[in-house]
Formats: C-alpha cells, sequence, structure tokens
C-alpha cells in the first residue's frame, strides 16, 4: 500500500488550535450571538459560554498556535527530521510555514492524520482571514479530487468507509506504534494556551503527532519503523 509514494517528497503535517479569546466573555457582542448559532446543534443543550472553551475547533472563531511538519530523510537507515513553527502571532507562525512551503517543489505531498477535513481547510481558512496567499501545496480550487496532490492517513484506514473516524492513538496501539505518553491531549490545549500560557508544551505535544503520522505511514507500506535515534526534533517556534 502506498509504495508509489516517494516517501522523501511528503511532508507530514499537524496544527494545533485554540479560541481567539480566553473566555466567551471576550468575545464580542456580535460574534458572541454568531457562536450561538453556529453550534446550537453539537452543543444541544450546554451554554454557549461554557461551550466556548471548544472553539479553537472552528476556524472562524479559533487560531492556530503550532504547525508542525515532518520529512523524511535519506542516510543509512530512513531518518525523519521535525520541524515547528509556534507563536502567540498566528500571522507570524503561518509565514514562516509558508514559506517553507514556496520553498519546496509544487508538487510536495502534504500528509496529515484527519488532514483533509482540518489541518488543510483550516490552514487555507486562516490563511485567507489574514490576506496571505497560498502556497502551491495547497492550491486545492478548481482542481478535480484527484489532481489535489493531500494525504490522509484516516481517510487511507477508512477504504471508502465514512462512517468512523478512527483517532491516530488508536491506530497507534494497534499498529505497535510506541508514542511517548503526553501529559495533555487536544481537548487539553485551549486551556494549556489560555490558562497555563505554556506554548512550548503544546508544541512537544503537536510533534508527537507528527512523529506517531510518519510511523503509521510507514505502517501502512509495510515498512519497519523509523528508530529513535533516526528521528531529529528541530526547537519549536522554529
Amino acid at each position: 500500500m502506498l509504495e508509489q509514494y516517494d516517501l522523501h517528497n511528503i511532508l507530514i503535517i499537524d496544527i494545533e488550535t485554540v479560541p481567539q479569546y480566553s473566555s466567551h466573555d471576550q468575545l464580542p457582542e456580535n460574534l458572541q450571538k454568531l457562536w450561538e448559532l453556529k453550534t446550537q446543534y453539537q452543543r444541544k443543550d450546554e451554554p454557549a459560554d461554557t461551550y466556548y472553551e471548544r472553539a479553537g475547533i472552528w476556524a472562524e472563531f479559533g487560531k492556530i498556535v503550532c504547525i508542525s511538519a515532518g520529512i523524511f530523510t535519506a542516510g543509512k537507515s530512513t531518518g525523519f527530521r521535525v520541524k515547528s513553527f509556534a507563536s502567540h502571532d498566528e500571522k507570524e507562525l503561518l509565514t514562516k510555514f509558508c514559506n517553507l512551503l514556496f520553498s519546496q517543489p509544487a508538487n510536495l505531498i502534504l500528509c496529515a492524520h484527519n488532514g483533509k477535513e482540518f489541518d488543510f481547510p483550516y490552514i487555507c481558512r486562516r490563511l485567507l482571514l489574514n490576506g496571505m496567499p497560498f502556497p502551491p501545496q495547497l492550491q486545492i480550487a478548481g482542481k478535480k479530487p484527484w489532481e489535489i496532490i493531500h494525504l490522509d492517513t484516516m481517510e487511507l484506514w477508512k477504504f471508502g468507509d465514512h462512517k468512523h473516524y478512527t483517532s491516530l492513538s488508536l491506530l497507534s496501539a494497534i499498529f505497535n506504534i510506541p508514542t511517548p505518553k503526553g501529559d495533555i491531549d487536544g481537548s487539553d490545549v485551549g486551556r494549556v494556551y489560555w490558562q497555563d500560557n505554556q506554548l512550548e508544551r503544546i508544541c512537544t505535544y503537536c510533534q508527537k503527532d507528527v512523529v506517531a503520522t510518519a510511523q503509521l505511514l510507514r505502517r501502512y507500506r509495510g515498512e519497519e519503523l523509523i528508530t529513535d535515534d533516526c528521528i531529529t526534533i528541530v526547537g519549536g517556534n522554529a
């Protein structure tokens, strides 16, 4: 599976997002009403203000605080190198990430877990809202589905079955991919950002997901996992 792809032409990414404001009462009044309307189906009977802690998953009400990107490297053994872009200033980190993409071939393949439904569209929406140009790897408007060079490890696992979400954690477990036990998960990111002010902690969590996605891609190809000594992590906010 996936043997036709050159691993060295694949960039694996993961993003971490948080609500744009520290709390619902900081949200401008006009957006408070729009937030209530946007989430009325998902939150059911939960009040809009307490549900606001989940605002990071919507690009209209959230922002990106970290993007980690990993590339396979050549050598005696296949290696993997991860670089992260983290900042309180979303436009700053998006600029650095896009500069990376602009410096790469236009046919560079982007890969993420649930990337087609979350990471890729979220980045594109935030680029638009920040008035920024799209790197060629993210320009999908007007393209036919088979012309879009994106890989999604969750979609690949579905094999055409659209009924279920399968987490990266579950796939890592069943494919025997060792993942260092982290002290946070996705539901904690907003709190860790706004209450604990620990962006580096979020960056570390994001990097681990990129490594796990790379290892999952190797498993899909029937290949051995990359050993720890062949994995390089460039400092956060690189």
